[in-house]
């Protein structure tokens, strides 16, 4: 079966709403540290801080009886006293007793991840304290990041994997690695007697999910999936008999219970087995061994693997994909209430997973993100209408919507690029200065409505509206008027675009009517062609057409400067490379 990306290009009609995100944020591809017990006087690092009042309502068991407060039992958030040693690294090591200071109703939260995961983890913590869940814990694959989280007052646990702190690429051998070190974990857990709730670290908690999984009491393990079609349309278990999409091991519920536990041991020694077998496909194999006879009595679990585990599958409307919640809106179409999101069905590695969050505004970024020193440019989408809605939708008319978007694009870039702001749409690729010019910062589009923008910075803007440069109304008289709005010359060159805005340095928004034609590009050749070096990265493939050996299509950010640009795929191998190599 093709991947649910890969469909018939004659079936495939275009997403209008979101269009640059799904097309410019969904393809933009592309020191040891030891623990030491001596450590004194610790300050913790700056944060995301927490809502109000979330250290104070989340008093594990043990403190609320009174008893001594501890590192194990210490309410979420709460740093450790100014002062105070680093507990030795001991301390910190996976114990039954540690869990069950944690546990809330027999039931522990895990999460786990390097140092390079850890906003995500901070986001993670954060949701489940917003909703009201503190019976959680998070394992630190590296010493850099169990100092962190446990300064910032985070239930923390050593996982003694010694892993570098970078981020582990989907595919590579760490990649590998990470998910056998899940399988070992949840091993590690079962054992001590608690419900585990086990996440991955790029999921969201939008909902307290405890009360629906205590619904299925008999369910050895409740999973979410990838399925992309309903197969009810209420909050009940997904009807597993129509599941065709993988079950998905980034959001699962195990009770420690003998099938579970037999199921956990043989995943960790078919994992161990081959060092490059992916989690999740060497999960699926088990689960599907011995599966199909339904749970007598409870219609919506079926038994599993040995036979003897009774599975039931999360619903995906609410248990939610990248592709069910932020593609389809299935929650919304169905009149749900969406427990969790997961960033999947998306290519751009971490970097696109945490741009998804932030254009849901579901991701807790630093103050400093939402008050750019240079301030910020946005600008209104131009479409005519003739594009959106009329003739069929093919292939053709597809790369005509997005070739006429791109282009502005194109010079929003270069705008924000001369006047040194961050772009409020796009995002990018980090690239080196001395071949692609100045790094272009960018922000999502819904950057402007997130609630964590500060006041002072929402409220400081100037509108653009563009004119004709040799109108009266586009005179330069006209023009220099102070108010809240400037008229600005289509077509301007760089001296103009500077000349007009370098008054405006301290106004934080500039927010321009539309960029079809704003810029006439810039004068400098060397400048030129770092620019384009840049941008020409900016945008990746479309897939597919049917039945063509090499079926997918590059974007072209200059499509317009080559006559006679049609949207074809590749005709040779040799011809198969992106248009900037």
């Amino acid at each position: 079966m093709a991947p649910a990306w890969c469909v018939p290009g004659e079936s495939t009609k275009p997403v209008f709403v979101g269009i640059y995100g799904a097309v410019i944020g969904g393809f933009a591809v592309s020191a040891l540290f030891f623990l030491l017990s001596s450590f004194s006087s610790l300050a913790a690092p700056p944060l995301p801080l927490p809502p109000a009042g979330a250290g104070a309502g989340n008093l594990s068991a043990a403190a609320a009886a009174g008893q001594p407060e501890t590192m194990y039992n210490r309410p979420i958030w709460k740093p450790p006293p100014r002062g105070e040693r680093m507990p030795p690294p001991g301390a910190f090591r996976l114990t039954r007793e540690m869990v069950g200071a944690r546990a809330r109703g027999g039931v522990i939260v895990v999460t786990f991840g390097n140092h390079a995961f850890l906003d995500f983890i901070l986001t993670w913590v954060r949701h489940l304290t917003g909703i009201g869940v503190d019976g959680l814990l998070v394992g630190a694959m590296d010493t850099k990041l169990l100092r962190e989280l446990y300064l910032r007052g985070v239930p923390v646990f050593d996982m003694g994997s010694r892993m570098a702190t970078e981020d582990a690429g989907w595919g590579t051998p760490t990649f590998h690695r990470m998910g056998r070190e899940k399988v070992l974990l949840i091993n590690a857990l079962l054992p001590f007697g608690y419900e585990l709730l086990m996440c991955d670290t790029d999921m969201v908690w939008l909902k307290n999910p405890l009360p629906y999984l205590a619904r299925y009491p008999d369910a050895d393990l409740l999973s979410s999936s990838d399925q992309v079609i309903p197969t009810v349309t209420d909050d009940s278990l997904e009807n597993w008999r129509e599941v065709t999409g993988a079950y998905n091991i980034g959001i699962f519920h195990w009770r420690p219970t003998e099938p579970a536990k037999r199921l956990a041991k043989d995943w960790k020694d078919l994992v161990l087995s081959d060092d490059k077998l992916w989690d999740q496909n060497a999960f699926n194999d088990l689960i599907r061994k011995n599966f199909g006879n339904p749970v007598v009595g409870q219609d919506e679990l079926v038994y599993s693997y040995d036979g003897k585990l009774k599975l039931g599958v999360l619903p995906a409307s609410i248990f939610c994909s990248g592709h069910t919640y932020f593609v389809q809106g299935m929650y919304q179409q169905l009149r749900l209430e969406p427990y969790a999101v997961h960033t999947t069905f998306q290519y751009a590695g971490t970097a696109g997973k945490r741009h998804r969050l932030r254009e849901a505004m579901l991701f807790f970024d630093q103050p400093s993100y939402y008050d750019s020193p240079g301030g910020f440019l946005s600008f209104r989408p131009n479409i005519p209408k003739s594009l959106l809605l009329d003739g069929a939708h093919t292939v053709e008319s597809h790369f005509a919507l997005v070739n006429y978007q791109l282009k502005q694009i194109r010079t929003a870039l270069a705008i924000a690029y001369l006047l040194k702001r961050t772009l409020v749409h796009v995002m990018l690729n980090d690239l080196p200065e001395a071949e692609f010019g100045p790094h272009i910062d960018f922000r999502e589009y819904s950057f402007l409505e997130n609630p964590s923008l500060p006041k002072q910075v929402k409220e400081s803007f100037l509108e653009v509206e563009l004119c004709n440069e040799h109108s009266t109304r586009c005179s330069t008289a006209n023009r220099t008027n102070k108010g809240t709005t400037v008229l600005l010359p289509r077509n301007s060159t760089e001296k103009t675009l500077l000349d007009t805005f370098t008054s405006y340095k301290n106004i934080k928004i500039l927010k321009f009517s539309s960029m079809v034609d704003a810029f006439r590009g810039f004068s400098d050749a060397a400048v030129d062609m770092k620019f384009r070096n840049r941008v020409k990265r900016y945008v990746g493939l479309w897939c597919c057409v049917q039945f063509r050996e090499i079926g997918h299509i590059y974007y072209d950010m200059y499509w317009d400067e080559k006559p006679g640009w049609k949207p074809l795929p590749p005709q040779t191998k040799e011809e198969d490379h992106p248009p900037w190599t």
